[in-house]
């Protein structure tokens, strides 16, 4: 019987998708062994009190930086009907149980895991991956979530193993990448918009 395939999901608004974002999912296909990874670009983020740009026009901005032939962009939160990442994992579960899934983050999210809706049903039904930003190299793991769950972490060196851990398992990886963020993108876009508008 083949060995299930194993899925990375990386969720988020992608407002917009950025070179993090690329070297994020490169880091995991790599260091976690995993055979694809999914972008779910989400219709919205409960924790985000400002809305993103449309939907469709994320998806298209995704696809354009993130060019990878194990890698696919898509809207399947907003197909599914879901908003909470917990009840997202359970429908893909139940859709593609063909597939074995791990829950991918930057480790800046770990630090405000504990407030995601059912964090901790989500860290019982998938492993979950974590790459580390810079400045966020060693503070993470003194997150709640990292605290609590401090058995169930897999070692750096055994990462190749994460995929086919059962839950809870998860994978902390502190490795370099860019230092540039959606929002420092944002920022930088509505800023050269004004210089823009004040010289007509």
């Amino acid at each position: 019987m083949a060995a299930q395939r194993i899925i990375g999901l990386l969720g988020g608004s992608f407002d917009p998708a950025h070179a993090g974002h690329v070297e994020i999912t490169r880091h995991a296909l790599r260091r976690f062994g995993l055979d694809r990874v999914w972008w779910m670009v989400s219709p919205a983020n409960p924790l985000k009190t400002t809305g993103p740009d449309p939907l469709l026009s994320r998806i298209r901005a995704a696809k354009r930086v993130m060019e990878h032939p194990k890698v696919d962009v898509t809207g399947i939160e907003s197909d599914l009907g879901t908003r909470f990442t917990s009840d997202t994992i359970a429908a893909l579960k139940q859709r593609f149980a063909q597939y074995h899934f791990v829950w991918l983050m930057g480790a800046d999210n770990l630090n405000q895991f504990h407030k995601w809706h059912a964090w901790e049903t989500i860290m019982n039904s998938v492993p979950i991956g974590i790459l580390a930003r810079p400045g966020d190299q060693m503070a993470p793991l003194n997150a709640r979530a990292s605290r609590i769950y401090r058995a169930a972490r897999l070692p750096g060196y055994q990462s190749q193993l994460l995929g086919r851990q059962s839950a809870p398992c998860w994978c902390y990886l502190p490795i370099p990448m860019t230092d540039i963020s959606s929002t420092r993108l944002r920022l930088r876009a509505a800023h050269s918009a004004g210089r823009e508008a004040a010289a007509e």
